[in-house]
């Protein structure tokens, strides 16, 4: 099973750290893979989930263990370009990842393809998916 860490968290939520480099990197060192948001401003990405924030060199998304949020259309356009793991929702039940996933809104039906999103927000008996992204992904490592 797939173990996405939701912006670098792994143990719950720490805004001040969210889609920070080192916060991300520490995520990967441990085994996980995690989601980001990824924004644009004058041709050029940032990290950030409301606004860009921190400026990042473009190879640092190509890490197969990075999922990209785009959080809007010209992040969109310069992650469809590169040869990352992108995708790009706002309130859709589901959206296709560019890696033939199904990224899927906090309680909404699941498959074996699907990417359960914080299923802390909601009761499930039982997870049937291909990854679950958490803010508290650590509790699923031995799952």
């Amino acid at each position: 099973m797939l173990l996405i860490s939701h912006r670098g968290n792994i143990d719950g939520i720490n805004k001040s750290e969210e889609n920070k480099i080192d916060y991300i990197n520490n995520a990967i060192n441990q085994g996980f893979e995690v989601e980001v948001d990824v924004r644009a401003f004058n041709n050029k990405l940032y990290l950030g989930h409301d606004k860009p924030d921190t400026s990042i060199d473009n190879n640092f998304l190509l890490n197969k263990k990075i999922w990209c949020h785009a959080k809007d259309f010209e992040a969109l356009i310069i992650l469809q370009k590169l040869n990352c793991i992108y995708f790009w929702h706002e309130d859709d039940d589901y959206t296709l990842t560019s890696n033939g996933y199904i990224w899927t809104y906090p309680g909404k039906k699941l498959n074996h393809k699907s990417i359960c999103v914080l299923p802390e927000l909601f009761t499930l008996k039982d997870i049937k998916c291909a990854g679950i992204c958490s803010d508290y992904i650590k509790r699923f490592k031995c799952s």
